[in-house]
């Protein structure tokens, strides 16, 4: 192969690479990469005050990823009870949390003072359920 055409792959290979590295960052592991709804952990800092005199820190975990949704054309008796404004129906599912529970974070002062302790909600299971707005 002559090293003009070797070059031009070259060429043509960087900006794939690019891509690669864009959407997928050094240092991410394959588990993150999976599709659905998952538990996803990450650490939380409370402070007592905007100074911070007291503080904690805690793992709790979220729930991240995607659900299938879906649209499709409404059926003749829902565009007759909208007069023919509704063409669309859509069928969304939001990943969300499934159970949760209650971990503690204890605040620690300076100089031994007052240790106080703070209860946070935590997602436990994930799942695919229908889009609620009061969730968001």
């Amino acid at each position: 192969m002559s090293p003009c055409f070797t070059s031009h792959l070259c060429l043509l290979a960087l900006p794939a690479m690019s891509l690669l590295l864009l959407f997928f960052p050094p240092g991410w592991s394959y588990d993150g990469l999976t599709p659905g709804c998952h538990l996803y952990p990450f650490n939380v800092t409370i402070r007592s005050d905007r100074r911070g005199t007291c503080k904690g820190t805690q793992l709790v975990h979220a729930c991240v990823g995607y659900c299938e949704s879906s649209a499709f054309p409404s059926r003749y008796s829902v565009l007759l009870a909208s007069n023919f404004t509704h063409n669309i129906t859509s069928a969304s599912r939001c990943c969300t949390i499934s159970k949760d529970t209650k971990v503690k974070v204890r605040l620690d002062c300076p100089q031994g003072r007052h240790h106080d302790e703070i209860e946070l909600l935590t997602a436990e299971a994930c799942r695919c359920d229908m889009c609620r707005m009061s969730r968001y």
